[in-house]
């Protein structure tokens, strides 16, 4: 193999490209991540996983890292539907994983992760623009860095610049999308009193809303508004704030949550709808994290996707000496984890943010049977998508014979 090719090139550092660059390294394969910003900064992205994700975290050994840096561990889940409490769960003693919720600030993450998979003997070229990826041979990536271009080759590049990837379009993958049906809007405050040990989630399905709060430790939350797009604004900037704060109490949230916290950084508002790409591998080109699919962010599924597809595509890499078998195997699985979720996330838009009268007597039929019998909601979301999934749990969920 030549000197200037490498057995795996990254595009982008954040969790999944910096993750799998640093779980390659570690296992002798030649690996350089590709990253774009100098600086990472707050750009109100993803900063929780479910427990599902944690144990995948652990298999990449990456968990106790940012536990003992960044991270936050919330063992206690609390749900209400508007001002009704529905749960307190502690979830380490009732997920198969036994384990929490985990939050963190992304940008440090990202640098903690980013900074082991240097530490594991990746190269790795911040302020490098990615602009063009060559599928003639082996791949070829087109880099821009400190005024220069050049042309790097792989066995296997990795597509890991989230849900607009540049990556995905250049290597032709087709991208499908769900319709369009809600925003999400975040926020970190300080000084903001969510019990630290809680996840809070509030529901209101009158209105088609939700709130999601993760404490990060110290006062700092990352307050989310889940609101439906047809309805509602976007919510943009300081002057947005006040407005954000009484959507989310008049979802149901504790208006004293809110009475003394101090915004730490931008308020935005994205899409919620799923995008995602069927086999997300071709020639040696290979797309993990938004890049292959993005879960409705209403759900929190993005970031343990994430660490499973770079512990699934790891696995892979390292059980074939054939890399376009193994990119096969990959894509195969990923279809397979991403459909579950897919599936899910799908049912609980139904039940919790769905309006209308089609959608009043769905949840008139499934609440009560719920409220009696707990273990008739799907776990996937918790405890992950390899749980059972056929149409007898879909019925059980909505209450059907």
């Amino acid at each position: 193999m030549a000197s200037d090719t490498y057995d795996v090139i990254t595009v982008g550092g954040g969790l999944g490209g910096s993750a799998l660059a640093k779980a390659m390294a570690e296992h002798g394969a030649r690996v350089l991540v590709l990253e774009r910003e100098r600086h990472f900064k707050d750009r109100v992205r993803g900063e929780q996983m479910h427990p599902w994700g944690v144990a995948e975290a652990k298999a990449l050994g990456i968990y106790e890292l940012l536990r003992t840096t960044c991270g936050h561990e919330l063992p206690w889940w609390d749900a209400y539907l508007g001002l009704v409490q529905t749960g307190h769960r502690n979830l380490v003693t009732t997920t198969p994983q036994q384990a929490p919720e985990f939050s963190f600030y992304h940008p440090a993450m990202q640098e903690v992760v980013l900074q082991a998979a240097a530490d594991a003997g990746a190269a790795v070229h911040r302020g490098a623009v990615v602009r063009d990826v060559k599928r003639e041979g082996l791949p070829t990536v087109v880099v821009e860095r400190e005024g220069r271009v050049e042309e790097i080759r792989a066995r296997l590049v990795v597509g890991a610049d989230g849900r607009t990837s540049t990556v995905r379009k250049w290597a032709d993958f087709v991208v499908r999308r769900d319709p369009e049906r809600r925003l999400i809007s975040g926020v970190l405050f300080e000084d903001m009193p969510v019990p630290e040990e809680v996840s809070y989630f509030v529901a209101n399905p009158r209105i088609g809303q939700g709130v999601p709060l993760f404490p990060q430790g110290q006062g700092r939350v990352r307050a989310y508004l889940i609101h439906e797009r047809h309805t509602s604004r976007r919510f943009q900037g300081e002057a947005d704030l006040p407005h954000f704060i009484a959507e989310s109490i008049r979802t149901g949230a504790p208006a004293e949550f809110y009475a003394n916290a101090r915004a730490a950084g931008p308020l935005a508002t994205f899409e919620g709808a799923d995008t995602w790409v069927e086999h997300p591998y071709q020639a040696g080109i290979v797309l993990i994290g938004d890049a292959a699919a993005s879960s409705d962010p209403s759900f929190g599924e993005g970031l343990s996707l994430t660490v499973r597809d770079a512990r699934a595509l790891r696995d892979q890499l390292l059980s074939h000496e054939d890399w376009e078998a193994a990119g096969h195997a990959y894509a195969e699985e990923h279809d397979r984890y991403y459909g579950a979720l897919h599936t899910v996330t799908g049912w609980f838009g139904q039940i919790l943010y769905e309006s209308g009268p089609e959608a009043e007597a769905r949840r008139a039929k499934a609440m009560p049977l719920i409220a009696q019998d707990g273990s008739r909601v799907p776990d996937h979301l918790f405890s992950g998508p390899d749980l059972p999934l056929d149409e007898s749990v879909r019925r059980r969920f909505f209450g059907e014979p």
